[in-house]
């Protein structure tokens, strides 16, 4: 028994020393923000988006709604979920703290939180979301002076109003957004789904998840219920009311700019600019988006695709002479699914690989008529395996043709042999060199694009052909003002020389082959269906597989790439393989129809030859198929072409046969 009283004599000690704790932490604390001056918070939310012509294209919030004006659902429903007593509190639930604190002792992390609605609005408006103990700290002082010098009504406003809701800040946005509605008017259907989402905003939102987002949304009712607010029989017709969801927003006419808006906050993260500041209010963010450009890309879409297909759609524009993103689209339609494709898939792409390979070609010595011969051929390696690429519909010269006109028809066989020529770890260093992150393993098939990366990452890549060899920085935020319009953030424009410029010429001509009908012949170029269509010289390739079909050119003014597939990697049907062409032709004419679009000059070393663009033999007196091959001076054909096919087998006799 003595035991006993002993142990209830330390506990209630405990308890006391707690208690005289968090009175002196509380007298010290609000002594202090009571004398220091009252913080300012600007009713302006967020962040406002800009165009390369520095007109507005995006408010994430244009209209700082009162409590007033806000359903009473959606303010109940908060307050049950987020903090029950936020009325009673001066800011920290004490309770709530000591408990998070014990489970956070015992995992030794600071992955249990307790934070009240005031300390989460403190969080919103001024620091990032860091979990450090400075950061607490600053939390916990950032929150008390909030609760000295502003009302509990003044507080919760300022929280709905900031708050994250699944990429939409602010309730009067999220209403919009999500259900074409002021927040006022928000049934108890519609403020149980919104209350749950600022918990987990990328899990929570409907438009991303909507079976997570109806089991939040059922917590949310049920908290409401145990505490009287609602009736069982609303509880459970709120429960079971089928909601609608928009998906848009009013501010934009662009369909799909939310992509592009999307690209932009995860920018801003990557040159560390803090969440706190972005919703501090009043940024000024001009961004490289040209609307012109995303308006052709998203009619190209729409005029191309059929609206009840499930096959998906990314592309990037961009300016190839400082790395500026013009338009973007990471998927159809954003209100059905926000991943954003262009900048977050990885997929197999193709053909698409072999102007960095035959890059690689020319700086080992080939030229544009070097031949190989384009047969069914079969690589026996030393190690006892095979490998026997096959060219689209079996379709073989069973000769030697040049790289011109295996670029032309891009025919896999002569790929291959290249590659091999080489040494399979050039193509993975030049592709490294280009920009080029993901890891790719120097096998034969590599040639012909089984290595996965990203659009943004082609794009980089192709970037430095169309600028002649110059690397440039993509990047789709130019500059940032606070809301006082003091500059916190300019890019920094800068250009590398990486690549020979005449080299760099030669493989661009020799991408325009992909439409010229000097090539047909035994099988016809990749994409003369578009021939018609074109209006301007482009340097243009094409990359398919089962599941993905790519398509990427340019000139001087804009490189684009358009991406068609199944996220579930469905088979692509042969009546889905033009949608991504015609997806880009149609926005390259329609975008550039204004500009000047004269190809680049002829570098002084580089010299023209006409000669038969399949075989690669100097033009006679009265040959009816001619081509001019541009070359290195020196290095042009004068009675015959380079024939690589002997020297081929020679050097890799011990490697395999063919």
């Amino acid at each position: 028994m003595t035991k006993l009283k002993k142990a209830f004599s330390i506990f209630f000690k405990l308890i006391g020393i707690i208690a005289l704790f968090f009175l002196s932490f509380n007298i010290i604390l609000y002594t202090y923000c009571y004398i220091t001056p009252k913080i300012s918070i600007h009713k302006t939310q967020s962040y406002y988006l800009y165009d390369n012509q520095k007109k507005l294209i995006f408010n994430d919030n244009d209209e700082w709604v009162n409590l007033d004006n806000i359903s009473p659902y959606l303010i109940q429903a908060t307050l049950s979920t987020e903090d029950k007593y936020f009325y009673q509190h001066l800011g920290f639930d004490y309770f709530r703290i000591i408990k998070a604190a014990i489970k956070n002792l015992q995992s030794r992390s600071l992955k249990e939180g307790a934070s009240t609605i005031t300390q989460q609005y403190a969080r919103n408006l001024f620091l990032n979301y860091d979990k450090t103990w400075s950061r607490k700290i600053d939390e916990a002082i950032l929150a008390a002076e909030l609760e000295t010098h502003y009302s509990k009504k003044e507080i919760l406003e300022g929280y709905l109003n900031t708050i994250n809701y699944g990429g939409v800040y602010g309730i009067e946005s999220a209403s919009w957004y999500y259900f074409g509605h002021s927040s006022k008017t928000l049934s108890l259907a519609e403020a149980s789904m919104l209350a749950g989402i600022p918990q987990s905003p990328s899990n929570y939102s409907p438009i991303i998840n909507e079976n997570k987002a109806k089991k939040r949304q059922k917590i949310v009712l049920l908290s409401m219920y145990s505490r009287g607010i609602i009736q069982k029989e609303e509880m459970d017709e709120a429960v079971n009311y089928h909601l609608e969801y928009i998906g848009k927003t009013n501010q934009s006419n662009l369909e799909n700019v939310l992509y592009f808006r999307d690209a932009v906050i995860n920018e801003l993260e990557s040159i560390n600019i803090p969440n706190s500041t972005l919703q501090s209010g009043g940024l000024k963010i001009y961004t490289t988006l040209d609307v012109n450009a995303q308006e052709s890309l998203e009619k190209a879409v729409r005029d191309n695709m059929s609206n009840s297909t499930e096959m998906q759609v990314a592309g990037i524009m961009s300016n190839p002479n400082d790395g500026s993103v013009l338009a973007l689209i990471g998927g159809k339609d954003y209100s059905k699914s926000q991943f954003n494709r262009a900048l977050n898939a990885k997929r197999q792409i193709g053909s698409t690989m072999k102007p960095i390979l035959y890059y690689s070609a020319l700086e080992n010595g080939f030229t544009s008529a070097s031949c190989f011969t384009s047969e069914k051929t079969t690589f026996n390696f030393s190690n006892g395996k095979n490998y026997t690429p096959s060219n689209y519909n079996e379709s073989y010269a069973n000769g030697a043709i040049t790289m011109g006109a295996a670029i032309s028809y891009s025919d896999n066989v002569y790929a291959v042999k290249t590659h091999l020529f080489l040494g399979e770890n050039t193509l993975v260093n030049m592709s490294h060199r280009l920009g080029i992150e993901s890891k790719l393993s120097p096998n034969p098939s590599l040639a012909l694009g089984t290595g996965e990366m990203s659009m943004s990452e082609l794009i980089e890549a192709y970037s430095t052909f169309a600028s002649m060899g110059n690397r440039v920085e993509q990047h789709f935020i130019e500059k940032i003002e606070d809301n006082l319009g003091n500059i916190i953030y300019q890019f920094n424009h800068y250009n590398e020389k990486i690549l020979n410029e005449s080299l760099t010429f030669i493989l661009n001509e020799m991408l325009t082959y992909t439409y010229d009908k000097a090539f047909i012949n035994y099988n016809y170029p990749t994409v003369i269906s578009l021939l018609p269509k074109i209006s301007n010289k482009y340097a243009i390739k094409t990359g398919t597989t089962d599941t993905d079909v790519w398509i990427v050119g340019y000139n001087k003014n804009a490189v684009l790439s358009i991406w068609n597939g199944y996220d579930n990697n469905k088979k692509i049907d042969t009546g889905e393989h033009n949608y991504h062409k015609n997806i880009w032709i149609d926005t390259m004419e329609n975008y550039l129809k204004d500009k000047d679009n004269s190809w680049y000059d002829i570098p002084n070393d580089v010299v023209g030859t006409l000669i038969n663009p399949i075989t690669g033999e100097i033009a006679k007196e009265g040959d009816k198929n001619t081509k001019i091959f541009y070359f290195l001076k020196g290095t042009e054909p004068s009675y015959g072409t380079k024939d690589f096919e002997t020297v081929f087998k020679e050097e890799n006799e011990k490697k395999f046969a063919s």
